[in-house]
This record gives structure tokens, C-alpha cells and sequence, in this order.
């Protein structure tokens, strides 16, 4: 397996598993996810693919791309709360539902890490839907920790 840049011609094979996402999404939360909805179309992906802001990592196996990790180089700044530093933050990251279980995405992840330490970050950030149990569990094992939650309250089921 080989773990290099996305290119233009990955486009399709990325519209397919953010499609498997997608679906993953709004099978796990479908009040909040559409399910005919994509994170990012052609047009988004050809514009990330020129943002040094924005590096994508694909997994290619047998010249297929079976997974991938978009990444978001964020700048901490003058933020009057938070203190100054660099982060990787992982905007998704996924693997071919046919190919999952097989080391991809810890490589894709570990990779991901490398170039934000080569990168000289300072930290690795990310963001995972508490329905999605198997990516709690696979980021936990890879070291990560909660910095931060969000929490809900329905409104429908609550009495006033």
C-alpha cells in the first residue's frame, strides 16, 4: 500500500467514500445527516487540491484508492481565549467499507501524524459523532484523548 498526496484523478474514487461516509452518517443520526448529501463535490475537492492549507492523503492499493484523511492546517493566533499554536485537525478520515480492518486507516492516521509533526504542529485534532463507536475505539487506540465535547437536549422530547 502507498499513501501519497490526492491527486485530480483520485476525485471520483473520493466522491465514492465520502458517499460511504455520507450514508454512514445518516444511518447513525439521520436528524442530522441528509442522506443523499456529500461533504465535498468534484468542484470542492478540485479547490482543495490546490489549498496547501488542505492536504489530502489518499491510501492506493493495486492503483485503487481504497481510503483517505483531509486535513486542515489551523493557525491559532490573537485568539483573546486561546493560546497561540499550530494544529493538524483531521476533517475526515476514511476507509473503504470493503477494506476496513486491514491496517489502512492506522497507516492513513499515522501518516497524517508524521506530517503534522514534520509540519512542526503542535498538536493532531479531529472531531467523531458519538454514535460512531468503531472511530471512538480507533482513536482511542491510537493514543488519542477527548479535549472537548459538544453536548445536546432534543427540544421535541422535552417538556416545557
Amino acid at each position: 500500500m502507498l499513501i501519497r498526496f490526492a491527486q485530480n484523478q483520485d476525485i471520483p474514487r473520493l466522491i465514492a467514500l465520502l458517499g460511504q461516509i455520507g450514508n454512514l452518517h445518516a444511518q447513525g443520526r439521520p436528524d442530522i445527516f441528509r442522506s443523499d448529501a456529500l461533504k465535498y463535490d468534484a468542484p470542492a475537492l478540485e479547490k482543495l487540491l490546490c489549498d496547501p492549507t488542505r492536504p489530502i492523503f489518499v491510501a492506493v492499493e493495486n492503483d485503487t484508492v481504497v481510503g483517505y484523511c483531509l486535513c486542515i492546517k489551523k493557525a491559532i493566533q490573537s485568539d483573546p481565549v486561546l493560546a497561540p499554536r499550530q494544529e493538524l485537525y483531521i476533517d475526515d478520515l476514511c476507509v473503504d467499507e470493503n477494506f476496513r480492518g486491514s491496517g489502512i486507516g492506522k497507516a492513513l492516521y499515522r501518516h497524517a501524524l508524521s506530517y503534522a509533526k514534520t509540519s512542526h504542529m503542535d498538536t493532531l485534532t479531529l472531531n467523531v459523532w458519538a454514535f460512531n463507536q468503531n472511530a471512538l475505539e480507533f482513536y482511542k487506540a491510537m493514543g488519542m484523548q477527548v479535549r472537548n465535547m459538544t453536548m445536546e437536549l432534543p427540544l421535541e422530547d422535552t417538556p416545557c
